[in-house]
C-alpha cells in the first residue's frame, strides 16, 4: 500500500477544520508522522493498520494539542511528535474498544477485528502504544509531563474498567456515569491542552486552564455522543443504541429516563433475551417521556458552559479564538 495515498484522503478531518487551512495544514503533517511511524516491513500488517490511519477523524486530540501550544513558545516540530503520539494512543484505545464492543465499522471503515481477528487487533492496539512511547522518547519532553501522559492513560483504561463492571446495571448512578466518561473521554482532551501548553512553556495557571477546558469538552462531547444514539440523524438513529443496549451498556439518557420509569415498562423492555428495532425504538420513545434526552442535554448545556467560562479566562490571543469556536462547532452538532 502506497504511503502517499493513505495521506491525501483526510476528507473529516479537513472538512472540520476547513475553516483553519493552517491548522490542517499542521494535522496533515502530523498524519505522515504516524503513517511513517507505523509502517512496518509486514506487508499484512500495513494492510490492516493503514485504513484506520486513513481514515483519520477529525484528529481533535492533536489540533486541540497544537492550539495550547501556541499560547507559549510554540516549537513546531516538537508539538508535532508530541500530537502524533497523542494521536496514535487514541487510536490505540479504538482498536481495543472495537475487540471489547464486536465492532464492524470505525471511521465508515471495516474495523482489525472484524477483518482480521480479535487477535490481531489486540497485537495492533499494543503496537500503537508501544509507538506512543517510543515517539515521547524522541524528544526531550519533560519527565512530569510524561508521567501526566501515562497517568491519562490509566484513567482511560479505568473508565473502560468502570464501564465494564456495571454493564446491565439498572440502577446505575449519575456519579458512577461521570466517573467513567471523566476516565474514558475526558482524560485524553485534558493531557491534550495541558501538556500542550506545559512543552510551551505556559505558566501553571493557563495550563490549567486550558487542561479545565479540555476535561470541560470532552465531558460535554461524551453526553452529547451518548444522547446522538438516540435523537441524531435518522438514517443512524438507533444502531449504535441498539449495540449498546444489547451489551448492557446503558448511557445518560436512559439512565435518566429509567430513573423516573416507575412502571419498569423499559425494564420489561431490556428483559428479552435479544432486542430488535422494534424494542430499541420503543425504549427510545420511553426515553423521550420520561425527559432522559433534555435531561441529558441540560447536563451537556451545563459542561458546555463551563468549558467557555474557562476559554474566556485565557489570554487573549488567536488561538483562544479558534478554541471558542471550534468547541461551538463541536458541541453545537447533530452527528
Amino acid at each position: 500500500m502506497e504511503t502517499q495515498k493513505i495521506i491525501g484522503q483526510g476528507d473529516k478531518m479537513s472538512k472540520f477544520w476547513e475553516c483553519y487551512p493552517d491548522i490542517a495544514d499542521e494535522l496533515e503533517s502530523i498524519k505522515k508522522i504516524i503513517v511513517a511511524n507505523v509502517k512496518s516491513s509486514e506487508k499484512e500488517f500495513d494492510e490492516a493498520i493503514f485504513p484506520l490511519v486513513n481514515a483519520g477523524g477529525k484528529m481533535l486530540r492533536p489540533a486541540f494539542l497544537l492550539l495550547a501550544a501556541k499560547f507559549g513558545e510554540y516549537d513546531k516540530d516538537k508539538m508535532h511528535n508530541l500530537g502524533a503520539a497523542i494521536e496514535m494512543m487514541h487510536m490505540a484505545t479504538l482498536v481495543h474498544d472495537d475487540v471489547v464492543d464486536e465492532s464492524k465499522l470505525r471511521r465508515g471503515v471495516e474495523t482489525v477485528q472484524h477483518k482480521y481477528s480479535k487477535e490481531y487487533a489486540v497485537y495492533i492496539g499494543d503496537f500503537l502504544f508501544c509507538q506512543c512511547f517510543i515517539m515521547l522518547s524522541g524528544f526531550d519532553y519533560s519527565t512530569e509531563n510524561l508521567r501526566d501522559i501515562s497517568k491519562a492513560i490509566s484513567k482511560i483504561c479505568m473508565g473502560e474498567i468502570r464501564q465494564y463492571n456495571i454493564r446491565y446495571l439498572r440502577n446505575t448512578s449519575l456519579r458512577k456515569y461521570i466517573k467513567i466518561i471523566s476516565g474514558k473521554t475526558a482524560a485524553l482532551f485534558a493531557i491534550s491542552f495541558y501538556t500542550g501548553a506545559k512543552e510551551s512553556k505556559c505558566s501553571e495557571k493557563t495550563s490549567k486552564l486550558l487542561a479545565r477546558v479540555g476535561y470541560y469538552i470532552g465531558m460535554a462531547f461524551q453526553i452529547i455522543d451518548d444522547l446522538l444514539d438516540y435523537s441524531g440523524d435518522a438514517s443512524k438513529l438507533g444502531k449504535n443504541a441498539q449495540s449498546d443496549l444489547v451489551k448492557g451498556y446503558y448511557t445518560l439518557p436512559l439512565i435518566y429516563a429509567m430513573a423516573e420509569d416507575f412502571e419498569n415498562k423499559i425494564s420489561i423492555i431490556l428483559d428479552n433475551t435479544s432486542l430488535n428495532d422494534e424494542d430499541v425504538k420503543q425504549i427510545t420513545i420511553l426515553i423521550e417521556k420520561y425527559n432522559g434526552i433534555d435531561k441529558a442535554q441540560n447536563l451537556a448545556d451545563k459542561y458546555t458552559k463551563k468549558a467557555f467560562d474557562y476559554i474566556e479566562k485565557l489570554p487573549d490571543c488567536e488561538s483562544k479564538e479558534i478554541i471558542k469556536a471550534v468547541t461551538k462547532k463541536l458541541l453545537n452538532r447533530n452527528s
